[in-house]
């Protein structure tokens, strides 16, 4: 092979690489800097007027203008259809849309329950949670929406969209989920903790986002299935780890085994119903 062939051979390989650390880095900053944005505008909401959450209409806007954004729709025509590729928040066939949403709720449903065994038979710290007991109601409930809605969006367009989807179209397959899912790991942890109970959690859980997205081909199931689960856990899952006890110390009561029974069978559901997803997504 001559130099010359040699370089043009390496060049799409170059340039595969540099699209998938791109894409990469950008998902790890766009969460960020949604999380930065909706933090700073929520502590300015609660420091002024904490009766009315306006924080939570103002993010509402700019999470449209960025999903807008990242899909194309304020780029140059020529570079829509390329914009649209990476976000891949295209639509769906309402039977897909319904047994992706289906089978991604049944999980976050089984893995409230492994969440709450698995900190009932290890001693790991939970997530921690804000004390909004002072606060409206209203503005509480308001807020924990968009804080799911907006960490949903950000983190399916970056993650599942951009940086998965580049990994797909680059060969790896199935393969793109873990390593998408194993990319996050860190991004969680930052926040939560670097303990294996979290990680353990976390990638199960982006398993799960990863394997949709990868299966329809859009993320949009996704962002539901997210922000249904981050609210989830926000409102009824987190707040109670601190007054978890160990059944090492306190014995199995009654309600470790409804949340094993959870678990298990919210789980044998949802790989139920993600087996129907994949007949209905399979090519003739």
């Amino acid at each position: 092979m001559t130099k010359l062939a040699q370089t043009a051979a390496e060049a799409p390989v170059r340039g595969d690489t540099i699209t998938v650390l791109w894409t990469g880095a950008f998902a790890i900053v766009l969460t960020a800097v949604v999380s930065g944005i909706w933090t700073g505008l929520l502590g300015a909401n609660l420091a002024t007027s904490p009766a009315i959450p306006w924080a939570a209409g103002v993010m509402g806007l700019i999470v449209w203008a960025l999903w807008s954004w990242l899909g194309g729709r304020f780029a140059p025509r020529r570079t829509q259809p390329a914009r649209c590729e990476l976000l891949r928040g295209g639509p769906l066939p309402a039977s897909v849309t319904a047994w992706a949403i289906a089978a991604g709720v049944l999980w976050v449903v089984a893995l409230a329950g492994f969440w709450i065994v698995l900190h009932r038979l290890t001693s790991a710290h939970g997530n921690p949670v804000a004390d909004v007991s002072k606060l409206p109601p209203a503005t509480v409930a308001v807020s924990l929406a968009m804080a799911a809605i907006s960490g949903a969006v950000s983190e399916e367009a970056g993650f599942r969209g951009y940086f998965q989807g580049a990994l797909e179209r680059r060969g790896l397959g199935a393969a793109a989920v873990l390593v998408a899912a194993l990319v996050m790991a860190p991004v969680h942890a930052l926040t939560q903790g670097f303990v294996w109970q979290t990680l353990v959690f976390y990638l199960l859980v982006d398993a799960m986002l990863g394997a949709l997205a990868y299966v329809t081909g859009s993320i949009r199931p996704g962002v539901v299935v997210h922000a249904i689960g981050l609210f989830v856990f926000f409102a009824l899952v987190w707040p109670h780890d601190a007054g978890r006890q160990l059944v090492w110390a306190h014995g199995a009561d009654a309600a470790f085994w409804i949340s094993v029974a959870q678990a298990v069978g919210f789980g044998a559901l949802a790989i139920a119903a993600f087996a129907r997803l994949v007949r209905l997504t399979k090519p003739a």
